[in-house]
Parts: structure tokens; sequence; C-alpha cells
């Protein structure tokens, strides 16, 4: 049996540049429904994303709103996870200020996340 391919995605933009917010959950909806296993990893300023209502408002041309395209990655087994130094520093109470189903993670966490991956993107 072999390994699935597993990718992935670290997300560092926020609302603040939509395009850069939007296209790793375009690739991360394309690799799913290719069968690759995909994490997202949110850190810096993409913690905002996950954030309750931090979606729902970042649009860009040629891309589906945002908010749907993070609710098919979810749908579709996508795992979301954000940085909690980056959620601290910004003030958020977790998990009270997140969307459910995020996990909150340390730096340990997350470079195991990358040595697990088969390939890694970062926006």
């Amino acid at each position: 049996m072999t390994t699935p391919e597993k990718l992935l995605i670290v997300v560092t933009h926020g609302p603040e540049d939509p395009e850069l917010a939007t296209l790793p959950f375009v690739m991360a909806a394309a690799a799913i429904v290719s069968d690759v296993e995909v994490a997202m990893a949110f850190q810096s300023n993409g913690v905002n994303l996950v954030r309750k209502g931090g979606a729902e408002h970042v649009f860009t041309s040629s891309f589906p709103p945002l908010v749907e395209l993070l609710e098919s990655v979810v749908e579709l087994g996508g795992k979301l996870m954000a940085c909690a130094p980056c959620l601290e520093s910004r003030k958020l109470a977790v998990p009270d200020d997140l969307r459910p189903e995020v996990e909150i993670i340390g730096a340990a966490r997350l470079v195991a996340e990358i040595m697990a991956a088969t390939s890694t993107m970062t926006y």
C-alpha cells in the first residue's frame, strides 16, 4: 500500500491582501479533489482568515468568495491549524474567536506537519 501524498500550505497573508489570501484555498481544494491530503497552517496575518467572520468579506476577481472556498476545503476534509503565538500577538481569544474547525498549534507541531508532508507551499 502506498502512502498518500500530503500537501501542507502555510498561509501568512490575511484579509488585507485578498488575492494572496484566496489562492491557498483554491490550491487546497484542487489538491483535495486530486486525492491529496491537505493541511493548512495559518501564521502571521493569515490567522485572521480563520477567525469567526474573518473570511466573510474577502473577495478577489476570478475566484469564488473566500468563505465559500474555506467551507469547501473543510467539507472536503482539509485540516486547518493556527499558530498559537500568532493568535496571542493579535489578542485573539482561543478558541472562542476562531472557527470551530481550527486546531491551535505551536512550532513543534508545525515542524512535524512539514516533515510529514510530501510537498509544502507558502502564501
